[in-house]
């Protein structure tokens, strides 16, 4: 499956916004790909205030964040995988989502505890009539 870090991002922006909230997003600065300005990245990661006002052009792809932003009066286009986005969040609450790191989207499930020998599966539910 694909991941559904880009979906639940989606999703949790228009949350936010819909409940008349700031979103902010946490990013690891320190990925592969990321563009951002390195002058407000701190121990490795960089916040940034996506509300409508305070940016432009943003796009939540499946694969990128792009915005375009200022910064002490320069624009400057951001860019960020989307695996690089570490939260989303209301800056008036802290309500919103930390993301984990995903499973792959190809990988197989992984196996049950103690090698999946049958000893230690979990017994079916079952149901019982009570009168």
């Amino acid at each position: 499956m694909t991941p559904s870090r880009p979906y639940l991002l989606r999703a949790l922006y228009e949350w936010i916004l819909d409940n008349g909230m700031t979103p902010y997003l946490l990013v690891d600065a320190e990925q592969e790909n990321v563009q951002v300005p390195e002058q407000f990245v701190e121990n490795g990661k960089i916040v940034f205030n996506v509300s409508p006002s305070a940016i432009r052009n943003l796009e939540l792809g499946n694969d990128w964040v792009l915005l375009d932003a200022r910064f002490s009066g320069s624009p400057m286009q951001v860019s960020v995988p989307i695996m690089a986005v570490l939260a989303i969040y209301a800056r008036e609450n802290g309500k919103g989502m930390v993301f984990t790191d995903e499973e792959g989207g190809d990988q197989p499930p992984p196996s049950p505890p103690g090698g999946g020998d049958g000893d230690d599966k979990p017994k079916r539910p079952s149901l019982k009539v009570v009168k």
